[in-house]
This record gives C-alpha cells, sequence and structure tokens, in this order.
C-alpha cells in the first residue's frame, strides 16, 4: 500500500480537507462504541466524491471498507486499515408521488418518518430500526413482520470500478437479513421505496405501537449492536438464551441484556474482546443445551489488536 503521506495527499484532491481524517477513532462513529481506528475516515458529500475515492483505492491497491452508524456492526480494537468511507453526508429525503428516495447516509428511522409525513404506507416497520438507509438495504433489514424487499423499488450503487449504477430490487438477492451488495462489491448511495397511500393517523398508530414495543422490550438505554444472533429455524434466539440462564452474564463490560436476552448491550466500556467472547460464550452454552447452532446477525470486521 502506498505511504500514508501519498494517500493523504491524493485523497485531498478528491474530498474536502474537513472530511479527510487520519487515524480517526472509529468508536466514536459508531451506534456500538466499539472499535480501534481507521487509517484513513473519509465523509464524501455527493456521488461523485464516493466514486473517485473507490477508484483511488482500485488504482492504489488501498483496501477500503463502507461503514454506516454501526448497529449491527462490531469493530475490532485494533480498527481498519486503509479507508474508511462514511456516508453520513448523503443523508437527503425526498418524495415523488408514491415513491420516497433516501440517500443511504439518512437513517431508516428518519425515512419512515419522512414517509408519515407525506401520508405513504409501507415503512412503518421501519420506525424503530437504528440503522443507515444503506445498511437496510445491505442486510434486507427488518422488523415486526416487515422488510426492506417488501418496498424498495430499486438502488443507485457505485460498484466496485466507481461506477454509478441503477440495480432493480430484484437484482440484489434480497432475503433473510442477507443480500448479494457485499458480494458485489457495491457501494449503496441511493434507494427508492415504493409505498401506498394511506391515512396519517393510521401510518402513526401503527408507528406509535411498534415504538412502543420496541422501546419497552429493547434496551435502548446501553449502547448495543442490535439483535446479536439471526432466528434459528423453529426456535427464537432470545428465548434459547434466557433458558440457558445467560441473561446478565458478563464478561469485562459487555453483558447479556436482562431486558432481552437477544441483544448485548455496552454496559460499562467494553472492548470488542469482551463482546466477541461473550457471543461466543453464549453460542458454546446454546449448542451444549439445546443443540442449537446461533448464527450471528451481527458482522465482526477489523483487526485484532497488535
Amino acid at each position: 500500500m502506498t505511504n500514508k503521506k501519498k494517500i493523504y495527499t491524493k485523497l485531498m484532491d478528491l474530498v474536502k480537507e474537513e472530511n479527510v481524517k487520519v487515524d480517526e477513532l472509529l468508536k466514536d462513529h459508531l451506534y456500538t462504541k466499539l472499535g480501534g481506528r481507521a487509517d484513513f475516515f473519509i465523509t464524501p458529500t455527493s456521488f461523485e466524491e464516493v466514486q473517485n475515492v473507490v477508484k483511488l483505492a482500485k488504482e492504489d491497491g488501498i483496501p477500503f471498507t463502507l461503514l454506516g452508524n454501526g448497529s449491527n456492526l462490531i469493530i475490532k480494537d485494533g480498527g481498519i486499515r486503509g479507508i474508511v468511507i462514511n456516508l453520513k453526508h448523503l443523508d437527503s429525503i425526498s418524495s415523488e408521488g408514491n415513491t420516497v428516495v433516501a440517500q443511504s447516509g439518512a437513517r431508516i428511522i428518519d425515512a419512515s418518518r419522512y414517509a408519515l409525513g407525506e401520508n405513504l404506507s409501507g415503512l412503518e416497520f421501519a420506525c424503530g430500526i437504528p440503522g443507515t438507509v444503506g445498511g437496510a438495504l445491505y442486510m434486507n433489514a427488518g422488523a415486526y413482520g416487515g422488510e426492506i424487499k417488501d418496498v424498495l423499488a430499486y438502488a443507485h450503487v457505485v460498484d466496485k470500478d466507481g461506477n454509478l449504477v441503477r440495480r432493480d430490487a430484484s437484482e440484489l438477492d434480497l432475503d433473510y437479513r442477507t443480500s448479494n451488495i457485499p458480494d458485489r462489491g457495491d457501494i449503496v448511495v441511493e434507494a427508492t421505496f415504493h409505498l401506498t397511500p394511506g391515512s396519517h393517523e393510521e401510518i402513526k398508530a401503527v408507528m406509535d405501537d411498534l415504538t412502543y414495543k420496541r422501546e419497552s422490550k429493547q434496551p435502548l438505554e446501553y449502547p448495543s449492536c442490535g439483535s446479536v444472533f439471526k432466528r434459528p429455524p423453529g426456535y427464537f434466539a432470545g428465548k434459547l438464551i434466557q433458558d440457558s440462564d445467560l441473561q446478565g452474564k458478563n464478561i469485562g463490560g459487555a453483558e447479556v441484556s436482562t431486558k432481552h436476552a437477544g441483544f448485548i448491550v455496552n454496559k460499562d466500556d467494553a472492548s470488542t474482546s469482551d463482546y466477541i467472547s461473550l457471543i461466543e460464550h453464549v453460542q458454546k452454552t446454546v449448542k451444549e443445551k439445546f443443540g442449537v447452532e446461533l448464527e450471528r446477525e451481527v458482522r465482526i470486521i477489523g483487526e485484532d489488536p497488535s
């Protein structure tokens, strides 16, 4: 990899100075409050800037990682080498007819609220999902019986070669908490949702009900990575963990939530190592007790500390 000074100089030609950070502590930018440093932390303000950074990374052989707000992500304490791209400045939301267009850095919660303001139904399920629009597409986020694939019309992405491409929803292989977006190496920059006109009062009533359920059942008072495990066929992950007497189990500052066993919370300045050790302990215990393999929903990336 080209040395840091040369990379920094090249990045400064592509992105405004205030949007290029060196050795940035990632935990300061993530919902989970976990993670080491990034060599370069870039926050583009346009699709063209995203394209140019991707092209630079490809041409110079610099590894790059796309980062949302980390609501379903754990970054190891050694951080991430190369370029980390965060799209927080690409956060506009607009509508035309029965469609809502949201850039990938916008929160999916805000897209849901915007739809409510336009009296459009279909995104109610997303009113409590803490991730970004881009992250929601990446993992086909869902809750309370709804999923992104139910309402997504198409997305604009920057592909691995730096081209801006439209991909219809049918091209993304959206399935339970998965898509082909990471396999393709795409970066979602914008999503278009096809919604249905509805009653403002009825849409709001559904959102209020779902918000109450979320706030009453989930440990929102602590940073967390959300639901840690996928639902195993025929079971509920939280129930298996609860029946394994693991609620309240802690390793370092990480703890299996006493409010919802499917969550591991950052209760006391946890390290990523604490989190990973506790996840592995939960998987091992549930396997021994019930013979069920718990598959992680949360992603773990980055390097171990040296």
